[in-house]
């Protein structure tokens, strides 16, 4: 995709990318990733976690994930069969359980509730991020926010879902939404603070959708306007990436995406964020329509340990 070279070209100049080090952010530290559903199918982190483990500079960090589907940090619920769970009501009990040094938190995508652009959903969003920050650092971690991806007309217009009128919804959301993305992303861009990065994950994402649809018109990273596909999820991994310090490869998608899959480090990466994510999530507990709550990781954590012992000999012998 040529245009990433140019998305490249936006993050080099953005004034939100961080002037250090992923090993100085992220090294040898326990890292807890929160979102919602993008970050619950997690290909993004798994992604994120491949080049980390193949940085040669970089001490393997213990990263933690646990992205939950339709969640927000705003409390906001369109109408539907159950309100939306909110990361604000679990995440007292994820830091005493995981107890992270870094929190990395990706929100917006639920937070508009697919309406249009609104100075109280705004509001409540921001004020979401607020109470995050402050639980975060009240338990003595670093917050790094990253902006939510894009969404994307181009699918529900071609299966004629969007609407201008409402009521809105996910599955009816209003046709221009990114423009509530892009009101989020501005307002997030300014939350920067001691012990708080902004990372811009929705700017140079969309320029890079944008160039793609100049010449393919009805290109999408997504079926539906907000998840994106596997690729999309790469694209995701490489700004967030290029956000904490870390250099990845330049070049074609698709191209990249083969290269890593043949790689034998990626299965066990791939396996071990699978197994964690699906273990803590319920053990740290939710409510989403019905309350969920295990007992214990222990058994997930030998296995996981097991797959890191796999994945140090990869990384001796590559």
């Amino acid at each position: 995709m040529k245009s990433f070279l140019g998305v490249l070209c936006l993050l080099i100049l953005h004034p939100l990318v961080w002037a250090g080090t992923a090993q100085e952010l992220l090294g040898g530290k326990r890292v807890l990733i929160l979102g919602d559903s993008i970050t619950q199918r997690g290909d993004y982190v798994t992604f994120l976690e491949y080049y980390l483990d193949r940085s040669a500079d970089f001490t393997p960090a213990n990263i933690l994930s646990i992205g939950l589907s339709s969640e927000t940090v705003s409390g906001l619920s369109e109408a539907g069969p159950w309100p939306r769970p909110c990361v604000l009501e679990r995440l007292p009990r994820a830091l005493a359980a995981f107890k992270p040094a870094v929190v990395l938190a990706c929100y917006g995508m639920n937070d508009g509730v697919y309406a249009p652009a609104s100075a109280a959903h705004l509001a409540a969003f921001l004020d979401g991020l607020h109470r995050l920050i402050a639980q975060v650092r009240a338990a003595g971690a670093q917050v790094v926010l990253i902006t939510p991806p894009p969404f994307d007309h181009v699918p529900v217009s071609a299966r004629g879902g969007e609407t201008s009128e409402g009521p809105f919804s996910y599955r009816h959301p209003y046709f221009g939404y990114d423009e509530t993305l892009t009101d989020f992303t501005k307002a997030m861009r300014k939350l920067i603070a001691p012990g708080v990065r902004v990372i811009d994950l929705h700017t140079p994402m969309r320029a890079a959708v944008t160039t793609r649809q100049s010449a393919e018109p009805a290109f999408s990273f997504t079926r539906d306007g907000v998840h994106p596909d596997l690729a999309g999820h790469l694209l995701m991994a490489r700004i967030i990436a290029a956000g904490l310090g870390l250099a990845t490869p330049d070049g074609d998608l698709s191209a990249e995406l083969r290269r890593i899959e043949a790689d034998p480090l990626y299965p066990l990466v791939r396996d071990r964020r699978e197994l964690r994510s699906e273990a803590w999530l319920p053990f740290i507990g939710y409510t989403r329509e019905a309350t969920f709550k295990t007992a214990s990781v222990t058994a997930a954590e030998r296995v996981a340990a097991r797959l890191a012992d796999e994945i140090a000999q990869r990384q001796r012998t590559h």
